[in-house]
């Protein structure tokens, strides 16, 4: 595949990446190249006892932890997390966890101006990203800004060594998603699509060792490379169908967000790979199949990634209502969206069949 094009443009943030394990351990050095002197750490009510440990070792450099993020990132939790972080005096932010964790971050630093260093435990990318979704009052919306940029990326394998295999496998779909349509974003360039490749490689050379030793910690440190890989593939271009429909089951639902990104994704990539084919191969060559979608569709079944939404929680008389939704404000997409075929994409997601196209 040629992935040359005549015409592009591309944004790259003032970024410092670090990867190793045992990473975490330089935190203090990189708050101080930050110049902070209270920085509060950010997690979930799970990672609690891991922000207390990175708050143990900034020392002094400590403001506190707040062990306030949710998942979907509620403006209310942020609301009442800005008034700690205010009180707290706080001059530079540190998120530890995943996508709730982070989110947390992006969302006090588009409000407050402050810098970020996060910490990932899971595959999600969003770390690597200019993009922060919200909820508010059912609906899931997303900006993009430099100012949720996180300024420092810590991987260490070691963090997610322990992450459970059924997170770890629906966490790296969700990130295989970002890269999955980054191939045929409207605005796709060059550099993107390299990015995308290597990190859908990553994710396939690793996670069957992963799946097989969890504490393979060489494993570990590539499957980190390819979620910020495909995370800096979502930095660069715009998504469509699939994040969209993401969005609206999360937001509106409450489903789990990388869950829903694993089992929505077979589906919504076949669907557009019948308008954009050649901008898919890729996905069909790296995962080794015929087509995109049975491609990743069989990949997920490999590494025992959960495949029907309503083994985690939808109801199938919601299908119609969130076609409906997802339809309701337009947006992008390579092949044209109807309610009938959103439907049908829905309902073959909702029992686990294979895509239908």
């Amino acid at each position: 595949m040629d992935i040359f094009q005549q015409e592009f443009a591309l944004s790259q943030p003032a970024l410092r990446v670090s990867f190793g394990p045992g990473r975490r351990r330089t935190l203090p050095e990189e708050a101080e190249r930050l110049g902070a002197q209270r920085a509060v750490v950010l997690s979930t009510p799970r990672h609690e006892g891991l922000g207390q440990e990175l708050a143990g070792a900034l020392g002094p450099l400590a403001a506190g932890v707040l062990p306030r993020a949710q998942m979907h990132t509620p403006v209310e939790v942020t609301a009442a997390a800005l008034d700690d972080v205010l009180a707290m005096r706080a001059d530079c932010l540190v998120a530890v966890g995943g996508g709730s964790a982070i989110g947390l971050s992006k969302a006090l630093a588009l409000r407050t101006g402050l810098p970020q260093i996060a910490l990932p435990t899971t595959y999600a990318g969003s770390e690597a990203t200019p993009v922060l979704g919200q909820t508010k009052e059912g609906r899931k919306t997303t900006i993009t800004d430099a100012r949720v940029q996180p300024a420092v990326i810590l991987y260490d394998a070691e963090l997610v060594r322990a992450l459970p295999l059924p997170i770890t496998a629906a966490s790296a779909m969700n990130a295989i998603a970002h890269a999955a349509e980054g191939l045929y974003a409207r605005d796709r360039n060059p550099i993107a699509t390299l990015l995308a490749i290597e990190g859908m490689k990553a994710f396939r050379n690793a996670l069957p060792t992963v799946c097989r030793d969890p504490q393979d910690l060489e494993a570990r440190g590539e499957t980190l490379y390819g979620a910020w890989l495909c995370g800096t593939v979502l930095a660069q271009v715009g998504m469509a169908l699939h994040h969209k429909l993401s969005h609206v089951l999360g937001g509106s639902f409450g489903l789990p967000h990388a869950e829903t990104h694993a089992i929505l994704l077979p589906h919504t990539i076949a669907y557009n790979a019948g308008a954009v084919p050649e901008l898919l191969q890729p996905v069909a060559e790296v995962f080794d199949g015929d087509s995109p979608g049975k491609a990743l569709h069989d990949f997920a079944r490999r590494i025992n990634a959960p495949r029907a939404l309503r083994d985690i929680g939808m109801k199938e008389k919601d299908i119609m209502t969130a076609a409906e939704i997802a339809l309701g404000s337009p947006y992008w997409n390579p092949r044209e969206l109807n309610l009938q075929g959103i439907a049908a994409l829905l309902r073959a997601a909702w029992s686990g069949d294979a895509p239908l196209w």
